[in-house]
């Protein structure tokens, strides 16, 4: 009885070293599976520490990108804006110089009307 309870305890011991083998994925011992796990998830870390690093960056360069769009945006509006009243300026400055000259036209147009009448009544009397 007592060897089948140590064939038994001998089978159950290998039957858990087994498991054990299978659980530390080929490394000889519990402390050397425990470092590649540790050097795994190190690895993992860093490596997603510094995609969360480029992420970063570039959510940051995207919004100065973004800034410097609205800003330039703004100054062309701006620019268009003071082309536009320069030219309103311009064109008002060209229509009170059109007004005068159309004065002086209308005054010149009178001036030759009322000589051209007197010609024409001098030459009718004569």
């Amino acid at each position: 009885v007592l060897g089948r309870q140590v064939e038994d305890a001998g089978r159950v011991l290998e039957g858990i070293g087994r498991s054990i083998s299978y659980d530390l994925d080929g490394e000889e011992s519990y402390g050397a599976y425990l470092r590649r796990e540790s050097a795994q998830i190190s690895d993992a870390y860093s490596s997603s520490d510094r995609s969360l690093s480029e992420l970063e960056g570039k959510f940051r360069q995207g919004q100065e990108q973004g800034g410097r769009e609205e800003s330039r945006l703004g100054d062309s509006f701006l620019g268009l804006l003071l082309h536009a009243r320069a030219l309103l300026r311009e064109t008002r400055h060209v229509s009170s110089g059109l007004r005068d000259k159309y004065d002086l036209l209308a005054l010149t147009v009178r001036s030759h009307g009322a000589r051209l009448s007197r010609l024409k009544n001098d030459y009718l009397r004569a």
